[in-house]
């Protein structure tokens, strides 16, 4: 009992003060994430107000918040819009991946790390965070944009492409032989082509099971459907947040519009759980000694990522509003960046890469919802009224 009211006095005490914060960060304008983030280290090992039972129960929490933050951007596209964007956006989806991976394997080489060290870090640099950015997409009202379905398959491309990557860097950090890390990356190829096309051809036969009359079963049904799906990927070495947005693409009609309206709170609650946890797996005193290594690869890469947003929206026909709104919105990095770091150090790969990557995630994590900001502001608008007046070749386009 002393332990349960512990927990219940943490877990009070940590949503009321991200209550506060959210209020803070809406009324000046800012978003809520570095706020969420800067709290989590606070009460993680090494803060002010260290937690000491909730922990566990957060981390718990955050997996939720990811597996929702999926689900609901799956829930804004049908399964045959994935499927032209992916087409579309194939391209700059290899794009993002020179743009973005090799910098970091690079990078671990001038550190004169060895290559699986430079195999891993670029796996860090290269992929986005898909819950991270679904949240500024949705805190700065942009999900129905024309630049938006462009993130989103390149989100989707990078989330496909670690379902690859994943299970083949476990072989490399467990030193397996060949076949065997054949084997786990054909598992991951055949569940992710098997998942989808589920959701194409039998996406109507699944929402036509999950009522809409009845909100309660509505929850229950798509709540249940998506944890389902996601474990089972999960499980076979596929991403769960690959999982979650492939459920959320199954769905449509009445069933996808309901679900929006009745998991919108669960998705807000347990998002901001999610960045608080990742604040917590933070130990404050790790971070200065690779601060100014990871600040330059940090810079570096977010440019990277702001020319690969920007060059993929110019390839759909988006406006120059979009084509860096696109970019901008690409530059954090988040969940993934952490899991891959934390495969690496678990199997003894250079002790420094996870202060390095903690920071380098941080830093992005906390400037990249800020900078996302940048083609709202007045000052902005007026550079880019600018230049098209003094006769640069930019034919505006509605966004």
């Amino acid at each position: 009992m002393h332990d349960l009211s512990i927990l219940l006095i943490e877990l009070g005490t940590v949503l009321l003060g991200l209550s506060l914060l959210g209020r803070i960060g809406r009324r000046t304008g800012l978003s809520p994430i570095p706020l969420y983030l800067i709290a989590g280290l606070a009460f993680g090992e090494g803060g002010l107000l260290p937690l000491s039972a909730s922990e566990e129960f957060i981390e718990v929490g955050a997996e939720m918040g990811v597996i929702l933050l999926l689900v609901m951007l799956g829930l804004e596209y049908s399964a045959g819009e994935l499927v032209s964007n992916l087409r579309a956006s194939a391209p700059a989806g290899l794009i993002d991946a020179v743009l973005n991976a090799v910098p970091g394997a690079l990078f671990a080489l001038l550190m004169g790390w060895d290559w699986v060290a430079a195999l891993v870090l670029a796996g860090i640099t290269w992929v986005s965070s898909s819950g991270v950015i679904a949240k500024v997409l949705s805190d700065l009202g942009r999900l129905g944009n024309r630049e938006t379905p462009v993130v989103l398959s390149v989100l989707v491309i990078e989330d496909l492409a670690m379902a690859l990557y994943l299970p083949f860097l476990t072989a490399v950090l467990a030193g397996v032989s060949l076949a065997a890390g054949a084997t786990s990356l054909a598992i991951a190829v055949a569940t992710v082509v098997i998942v989808l096309l589920v959701a194409i051809r039998f996406g109507n036969a699944i929402s036509a099971f999950i009522s809409a009359d009845d909100a309660e079963a509505l929850l229950l049904g798509v709540l249940g459907l998506t944890l389902l799906v996601s474990g089972m990927a999960d499980k076979l070495q596929v991403s769960a947040a690959v999982g979650a947005f492939l459920v959320g693409i199954a769905l449509s009609g009445p069933v996808a519009h309901h679900a929006v309206q009745l998991l919108t709170p669960l998705r807000d609650l347990f998002a901001a759980v999610f960045f608080v946890f990742f604040g917590l797996s933070t130990h404050p005193g790790e971070i200065p000694h690779v601060l100014l290594p990871a600040l330059a690869l940090a810079v570096l890469t977010m440019g990277t990522k702001v020319l690969t947003g920007y060059l993929g929206a110019k390839r759909a026909g988006i406006a120059l509003p979009g084509r860096f709104r696109a970019g901008l919105a690409l530059m954090p990095r988040g969940e993934f960046s952490i899991v891959i770091a934390g495969l690496a150090v678990a199997a003894g790969v250079e002790p420094q890469l996870a202060s390095l990557a903690t920071a380098y995630v941080l830093i992005t994590v906390v400037t990249g919802p800020m900078l996302a900001r940048i083609p709202d502001t007045e000052w902005f608008k007026a550079m880019l009224r600018k230049r098209t007046a003094v006769g640069h070749p930019v034919v505006p386009r509605p966004d």
